[in-house]
């Protein structure tokens, strides 16, 4: 197998043999890191997913819609699954699976407790590679669970990790590394490195798994496959796992060559009933028998090799810093005689040789080696977040043929019924959160563009498809509430694909183009019919991805109209400028696509222009749906707020004067549309259109910005040149004025949740004696409300600062170089917004670079992440980071939006 970097990085692949861009897809890291504690798996009263169905029982209960495993992968099915198990001779279970706390273990909410890597991987999956650090102590679970519920009283102390615990003190450790090699659609070559960092000889349990997901057990006269063991023979060096889908399966026979095992070990993957339950079992070996064998020597494997879930068992001693390796096979030949030949190591080094081919020709040429790394490693953790994933909500609702029916009064999703979901798709983070979500998805297919065009197309469509978007047209959020509200992102992302296309010399997708804006319409008409109540152009949303970034339940407004004793509506600048956004954007795929099909789409441009100078009259409007008396734009601070509209006797308006990201995100509405560089008749279309409308509306005319050419003065009016966007020039200072401010939001590292200037003056709302306060929290958040363990209240999050950062280079190419801020503020430095832009995106860069010291900051005060040579190149991308020094907080797996950095990394310019 052959691979070309420029077919290769347009989501395709040729080899000598011919075989399909998807058949080398076919095999992938697509086995999830936790399946427990999943909505998919809660079949309770209550709806507690995390409580149902366990860490502990995931060993002994098998799974309905999906597997978990440590550095596994799989078939785009998850049918047949392969990952690796460990024993360190001294845990009480085997390491089957990741291990972290539950949302009400963890004091700052849900959290791994584990120390695994990413490595590399390519867009085909021909090469991945995973390392996990496992300790040679015993695994200090309930020292975890018991000091963290510990520090749950104390919400401002640190998160209590692994490295705590002191089980990796004197380098008392292993490193597993995982390596998985192509060399052929259905071949894949498997090494398992393990190195003693220990200063002692120390023993290790390696059981290289291959197990079928239960397809059998939920229905009557289901045909189960199977998996048989084949011994060595005279002369032989290796055992083999044969795995025989069922007969009514597309898929091909495998088997696993498995080099000089010291023996193979079957069980059923099926539910001890049991010992769970005190229900008899439908199997003498039943999913957890490996564990019991391996751990207490219990006869509860199958001694005629026989079964659906297997091992092979490695009993490895190593002495002080000595490595060894076990090497496999994964064949849809099951007939090869010598499965170890030399060809094997050869394999592995063509394919490594490919990948550093691969990223060096996509790296830009102005990276140092150290960012080609960070780049790299960012890519290898979007490529492993690939997941397969599985919910079929009717099918959950309504319970299987076999089995109890679910409990009454079940209703989480309830209104999702039509939604079938069993595909590949991106997950935020495939342990804390191993299911999608829209607007993260939209911010990774734009990192996937570079890596696989296709994949990342597909995945931006597939939320718009009917077997996702909901008849209404309202898009999944994510799995524990398909009903919340996501930013409407997906046509930003397209837009962004689409130019990422053209930047690497492609022909431009326009049918992809078309069906995002069709299915986009249908969105966009959702989010117009229920997120603007009083049909004002002003909208709602609630969290809007936000979370608890508000002093305000903004999801939940019942509990504070409790508290007031009245009915309250809130309009929120976010949500209007959400709404602002999805209309431009709308408006330039229509432009883009009037080159498609001039007929239908000319009229959409100014149908969305009309309705985009609407939303911005309303933001900006004094007395839109307030009387005079509160508006969303304030003119003595300078700054976007939300307001309450409460309906008291008289009816109350009330300004949520929070400096946050809420006021922030109206800029990012902005578009430059040079009339001339349409194609002329839409262009003659759209100038007479536009002339109509504010013909008709002279009053609206001011949201419109025009720059004459050769004169440096802004203008009222129209000109072949215009930029649309919420707000003016003069408007644009005095937010920026804030926002690059040290002292309130630009911090070392990119641009803060809330203003730091509330961290010693806390902000106060209050309302008929009420009183609500928030504080500037750079770290995780010390208030448990509205979810807990999301803070947008202080730290630095990826995609609000991406999309500050295209926001300030699309004003800076309608503004030019001439216009300037100071930079920071109050520093006396004029910058342009250019300037300002990419040194943003350099102070993000920066979080993952080495500091003058030798630090990275993500790592902030952990020696030794930061010194240690076995540990300091491996990066972690997080979920969101330190306000004030960088370090990387909340899911450590997190690279989903944060992969951002990856292309921050290419559209970074040194000056």
């Amino acid at each position: 197998m052959s691979q070309n970097k420029e077919t290769i990085r347009m989501g395709k692949l040729y080899s000598e043999d011919s075989d399909t861009y998807e058949d080398w897809l076919y095999w992938g890291p697509y086995l999830s890191e936790r399946q427990w504690g999943t909505v998919r798996e809660d079949y309770s009263q209550g709806g507690n997913a995390w409580d149902y169905f366990s860490h502990d029982q995931a060993r002994s209960r098998a799974y309905r819609w999906g597997e978990d495993g440590l550095g596994g992968i799989s078939d785009p099915e998850q049918k047949l699954c392969f990952a690796i198990a460990l024993w360190n001779g001294n845990d009480a279970i085997i390491k089957e699976r990741l291990f972290g706390l539950t949302n009400s273990e963890g004091n700052h909410g849900e959290d791994v407790k584990e120390y695994y890597y990413y490595v590399d991987n390519t867009p085909t999956h021909s090469y991945m590679k995973w390392l996990y650090k496992y300790p040679q102590r015993a695994f200090p679970y309930a020292d975890l669970v018991n000091e963290n519920a510990r520090r749950k009283s104390d919400p401002h102390s640190f998160e209590y990790e692994l490295m705590d615990t002191g089980v990796f003190n004197d380098d008392t450790y292993f490193d597993v590394q995982v390596e998985y090699a192509k060399s052929a659609t259905h071949e894949i070559l498997i090494k398992i490195k393990v190195i003693n960092h220990g200063a002692d000889t120390a023993a290790l349990h390696v059981l290289p798994t291959l197990w079928f997901r239960n397809t059998w057990s939920w229905f009557v006269d289901a045909e189960k496959p199977q998996l048989n063991g084949i011994k060595s023979r005279g002369g032989q060096n290796f055992a083999c796992i044969r795995a025989t889908p069922t007969s009514s399966s597309n898929a091909k026979e495998m088997m696993l060559y498995c080099e000089s095992p010291e023996e193979l070990v079957f069980v059923e993957n099926e539910t001890n009933n049991e010992k769970l339950w005190g229900n008899e079992n439908n199997t003498p070996y039943p999913k957890d028998g490996i564990n019991d064998y391996i751990i207490g020597g219990k006869h509860s494997i199958n001694p005629t090799l026989v079964g659906t879930k297997s091992s092979a068992v490695y009993k490895l001693s190593l002495s002080s810093k000595e490595t060894k390796e076990i090497r496999l096979r994964f064949s849809s030949n099951t007939s090869i005689l010598e499965p170890f030949a030399d060809d094997f190591d050869a394999v592995f080094d063509k394919r490594i040789a490919e990948a550093d081919e691969f990223y060096e020709s996509l790296a830009p040429s102005t990276l140092n080696e150290e960012q080609k790394s960070i780049q790299r490693q960012a890519y290898a953790g979007m490529l492993w977040g690939k997941q397969y994933y599985n919910y079929v909500v009717a099918d959950w609702l309504d319970g299987d043929p076999v089995g109890p029916p679910p409990p009454s009064g079940r209703g989480r999703n309830n209104e999702w019924r039509h939604m079938y979901a069993s595909t590949i798709i991106s997950m935020p983070d495939a342990w804390e959160y191993p299911w999608f979500a829209a607007w993260d998805l939209c911010f990774q297919t734009v990192v996937f563009a570079r890596l696989d065009l296709q994949f990342a197309k597909n995945q931006l469509l597939a939320l718009s498809h009917e077997w996702y978007m909901a008849p209404n047209g309202a898009i999944p959020a994510y799995e524990w509430a398909f009903s919340d509200v996501n930013p409407p992102l997906h046509a930003w992302a397209a837009l962004q694909i689409f130019e990422i296309e053209k930047e690497m010399g492609l022909e431009s997708d326009f049918k992809f183009l078309a069906d995002i804006f069709q299915h986009c319409l249908l969105n966009f008409t959702w989010w117009t019919n229920q997120q603007d109540g009083d049909n004002t152009n002003l909208f709602e949303g609630g969290f809007l991805g936000l979370d608890n970034i508000s002093v305000i339940n903004r999801s939940n407004l019942e509990d504070f109209e409790k508290q007031i004793g009245h009915s309250v509506t809130m309009k929120q600048s976010d949500g209007t400028s959400w709404m602002g956004m999805y209309c431009i954007n709308m408006m330039q795929l229509a432009i883009k696509l009037t080159v498609f099909d001039h007929k239908i789409y000319s009229h959409f441009v100014s149908k969305f222009f009309q309705h985009f100078v609407f939303i911005a009259d309303a933001l900006n409007s004094v007395d839109q749906a307030s009387n005079g008396a509160v508006k969303l734009w304030d003119d003595q601070d300078g700054f976007y707020y939300d307001f309450l509209e409460i309906y008291a006797n008289p009816t109350q308006y009330i300004s949520v004067k929070l400096r946050s990201l809420v006021g922030i995100i109206p800029l990012f509405p902005v578009a430059k549309i040079n009339l001339t560089e349409l194609e002329p008749k839409v262009s003659k279309e759209l100038k007479e259109r536009l002339d109509w409308f504010f013909n008709r509306h002279p009053e609206l005319i001011g949201q419109v910005q025009t720059l004459k050419s050769g004169n440096n003065r802004f203008m009222e009016g129209m000109d072949d040149e215009i930029l649309l966007s919420f707000v003016k020039p003069e408007r644009l200072v005095t937010i920026l004025e804030r926002v690059l401010d040290e002292n309130e939001f630009l911090s070392p590292h990119g641009i803060r949740g809330i203003s730091k200037a509330y961290q010693n003056d806390p902000y106060r709302l209050t309302v008929d004696n009420v009183t609500l306060t928030e504080r500037y929290e750079p770290a995780e958040s010390a208030d448990g409300s509205f979810g807990g363990n999301s803070n947008w209240r202080g730290p630095v999050w990826f995609p609000i600062n991406f999309l500050l950062i295209n926001t300030l280079q699309s004003y800076s190419e309608f503004l030019d170089k001439y216009f300037t801020v100071e930079y920071p503020s109050h520093s006396g430095n004029k910058k342009s917004l250019k300037q300002v832009a990419n040194d943003l995106s350099k102070r993000m860069i920066q979080i993952f670079e080495r500091d003058a010291n030798g630090n990275r900051p993500v790592y902030g005060g952990n020696e030794t992440m930061q010194n240690d040579a076995a540990w300091k190149d491996l990066i972690l991308f997080f979920e969101y980071f330190h306000g004030d020094n960088g370090a990387g907080l909340g899911a450590s797996h997190q690279t989903g939006w944060t992969g951002l950095v990856a292309e921050l990394l290419f559209r970074y310019k040194d000056e």
